[in-house]
């Protein structure tokens, strides 16, 4: 059954591929793929990893960072490192000792995979012929901080019999919370334990120091589209406050600098942007400038958490600024982190509407409650 199964699952893939070329071929002229396209779905430059080691596959940016502290734990080893997006491939390849690829897709990698010592793969990257051929070619198999949202548990669940099949080839999963846990084995996961999440393994580091202003410094962070429009709508600034926004993509820094100059002439307020250079003595100021937000963050007396004022994107890790130990006001639709909200305690949550009227001096300071067991981690990475 299963075997029938593999040889169905691997048809089916060979028949989107086919379908799927124009477009692949298309999509490589494009900026954003010109090195991942062409790496993932036609090979280039994008040979196997030739020495035996321990294989770590993450998805993306924010996968590869918070692998660091891991990765250092396992310096004597030979760590190779399989990504997807460009950012995380660029990300990775800024980390010294590690033999970075991207993943090919699932077609190539019977052919691409060798032998490795263990195969560690993050959060939810479940592609069935990574974990499949792996196990075929006798590699110890684990899934690390996994999790299954609310909003993924129910279309998991219609389709437990494909995860089955899946975890079937997972030696071992560690899960994020109790829950997460409960899901992971309903849907066939074996041998799961919790080891709360990776990402609390590491505190941020400050790469460069600003100068605090005088002023009370209003932190709007990861801001998605029509986010800071409502915002500066809603916050009403005081003499003694400045705000300070961070779009979450940098497509989108010119945009946003022009609706807050909208704002600032209208409000008769003092504006600048990052780029320009570092002074912060401005009432309103837009980092327009990658890398930013972690330094920005260390500055800060509150941080707005953006992502959760608007449905569908789900919020954004509250980790950082609660490891800075910052006031964190954050809106109400954090469904995709719900298991780092719950590591966090004193975060403030109201709608867009109720944000004018937050007493800033009477919020608590963030505080990070459980961080995860990296040596136990790292114990079970290493054994046989």
């Amino acid at each position: 059954m299963r075997h029938n199964l593999l040889l169905f699952y691997y048809s089916l893939v060979v028949l989107v591929y086919i379908i799927a070329l124009p477009v692949l071929i298309i999509l490589c002229f494009k900026q954003k793929y010109k090195i991942s396209i062409p790496s993932r779905f036609f090979l280039k430059n994008n040979s196997a990893f030739k020495n035996e080691g321990i294989w770590f596959h993450a998805c993306s940016l924010g996968e590869v960072n918070s692998l660091k502290p891991i990765f250092k734990e396992l310096k004597e080893e030979n760590i190779n490192l399989s990504v997807i997006t460009g950012t995380g491939y660029k990300a990775a390849k800024e980390i010294e000792g590690l033999h970075v690829r991207f993943l090919p897709f699932e077609l190539f990698l019977p052919f691409w995979i060798n032998k490795q010592k263990t195969l560690v793969v993050c959060e939810a990257e479940l592609w069935p012929m990574l974990f499949i051929v792996s196990k075929l070619k006798g590699i110890k198999t684990i899934l690390i901080n996994a999790r299954v949202s609310d909003n993924s548990y129910n279309s998991y669940k219609k389709f437990s019999w494909f995860y089955k099949w899946i975890f079937g080839s997972i030696d071992e999963v560690f899960a994020q919370s109790g829950i997460d846990k409960e899901r992971l084995e309903e849907l066939g996961a074996k041998k799961v334990k919790v080891n709360g999440n990776i990402k609390t393994f590491s505190k941020p580091v400050v790469t460069k120091e600003y100068i605090k202003p005088r002023k009370k410094v209003i932190v709007v962070a990861s801001s998605h589209e029509s986010e800071e429009q409502m915002i500066c709508e809603n916050l009403k600034l005081k003499d003694d406050e400045m705000l300070i926004v961070v779009p979450r993509h940098p497509e989108r820094f010119a945009s946003v600098d022009k609706l807050l100059q909208h704002f600032t002439k209208e409000k008769k307020l003092t504006y600048s942007k990052l780029s320009v250079g570092d002074d912060l003595n401005k009432n309103v100021v837009l980092c327009d400038k990658m890398g930013e937000l972690v330094n920005l963050l260390a500055i800060s007396d509150i941080v707005i958490l953006c992502g959760s004022f608007i449905d569908g994107i789900g919020g954004h890790n509250p980790l950082e600024p609660a490891f800075f130990g910052k006031k964190i006001i954050s809106g109400p639709y954090t469904f995709n982190q719900k298991a780092l909200f719950s590591l966090v305690e004193n975060i403030k949550v109201c709608s867009i509407d109720e944000l004018k009227d937050i007493n800033f001096d009477g919020l608590q300071a963030s505080k990070v409650l459980h961080v995860g067991n990296i040596n136990f981690l790292i114990k079970e990475i290493k054994n046989k």
